[in-house]
């Protein structure tokens, strides 16, 4: 059975604007039915990468928390830190970024929370229902405590899984720093020893006793390392890495599974906004182009028929000119795999159609 997809285009005038128009959108799609009366509501979404201004503003954020807090909730946007070296990798750095990309509660309504702390490793431990890659995800605390959970999101290109959106934004993004390490590597962390300077941090932050430190050069025991991640978030110099080694396909297959646990068991409702859709993902420090014309906004109950519904909308555009999209082989007619051949965006949507979070069904309602 096909599942509802609500649509509205970005036309506005003197008589609706925009941030209004997203609130009669979650209206019309059923926001409203959640019981948001004194319950915790987690509104996921990305802050932005210093450098990066495809990001989605801080007014779509506040709309939805709006929404929530009319409604008796209360709200707090939240995201966790990156595997990556960059301006989110933990949560002091993380909140910094929010703060200069001007998400704080003055200009959203609400508060951010980093939901896996501040050295990426405050996470709970999540069955994951039917997993066939993942056992228990590693999911942000805070992102768990949360009684409803809503995922905003910006709709772009993304070079490793196509493209990113509802399920990339739950799944991957709802990973803690070990999470993350599960989706991406199929092996364990490494230091780069030219970085290291022998400093010790990383023996003192690790619980297992995996590292040690001979000659002013750190090293990592495989054998008794566990991949949590901890010593990357500590490592002030960089030193520590990982092998950004899946596959594409596992890859998103892990994140239909992680976003599997985020969502059970409790009432959920996806956004999807399909405006500056840069090719590649918003943790990038620079955007490109936009690959097509603006869309609009989507909102569903089912994030599998929203992503769906999201990438038929986008390969249904024209390409701009001399962007990424205008280049390539012109006879594949999926942008995002045109851009990044190597990705296989749909085995993330089989998979997670496989596990029982949706459907890739859809029926379009515009408002």
């Amino acid at each position: 059975m096909a599942s509802k997809v609500y649509w509205a285009d970005l036309r506005a005038d003197f008589r609706e604007n925009l941030q209004q128009k997203l609130t009669r959108l979650m209206k019309t799609a059923g926001m409203g039915e959640i019981d948001f009366d004194k319950k915790y509501v987690a509104i996921k979404m990305h802050f932005g990468e210093p450098g990066n201004l495809a990001f989605l503003r801080p007014n779509w954020a506040k709309t939805v928390a709006d929404f929530v807090k009319e409604r008796g909730g209360k709200p707090f946007l939240t995201d966790c830190n990156t595997l990556y070296v960059g301006g989110r990798k933990n949560g002091l750095d993380h909140l910094d970024t929010a703060m200069l990309n001007g998400f704080n509660p003055m200009t959203t309504g609400c508060q951010v929370i980093i939901a896996d702390g501040i050295k990426g490793n405050d996470e709970v431990e999540v069955p994951v229902a039917g997993g066939e890659y993942v056992r228990n995800a590693k999911i942000g605390r805070a992102i768990m405590d949360a009684d409803v959970f809503i995922s905003l999101n910006h709709f772009k290109g993304h070079e490793s899984a196509g493209f990113g959106g509802a399920l990339k934004n739950i799944g991957m993004g709802c990973g803690s720093r070990a999470g993350k390490m599960e989706q991406h590597n199929a092996g364990k962390p490494h230091v780069e020893q030219k970085r290291c300077v022998g400093c010790k941090v990383c023996t003192k932050i690790c619980a297992h006793s995996a590292i040690t430190v001979e000659d002013r050069k750190a090293s990592i025991d495989h054998s008794k390392c566990v991949g949590c991640g901890r010593c990357i978030a500590v490592c002030a110099r960089n030193a520590i890495t990982i092998n950004f080694d899946e596959s594409h396909t596992n890859l998103s297959r892990k994140m239909a599974e992680y976003a599997k646990a985020v969502v059970d068991g409790r009432p959920c409702f996806h956004i999807s906004l399909v405006i500056d859709v840069s090719p590649n993902c918003d943790c990038h420090t620079e955007n490109d182009a936009a690959i097509v014309p603006n869309v609009g906004m989507f909102a569903s109950f089912d994030p599998v028929a929203l992503d769906m519904a999201c990438v038929d909308a986008v390969n249904a555009q024209p390409p701009l000119r001399d962007t990424a999209a205008d280049a390539g082989d012109c006879h594949d007619h999926d942008y995002f795999h045109r851009i990044h051949p190597d990705t296989d965006w749909m085995s993330c949507l089989e998979h997670a159609e496989k596990l029982g979070l949706g459907t890739r069904e859809y029926e379009l309602v515009k408002i």
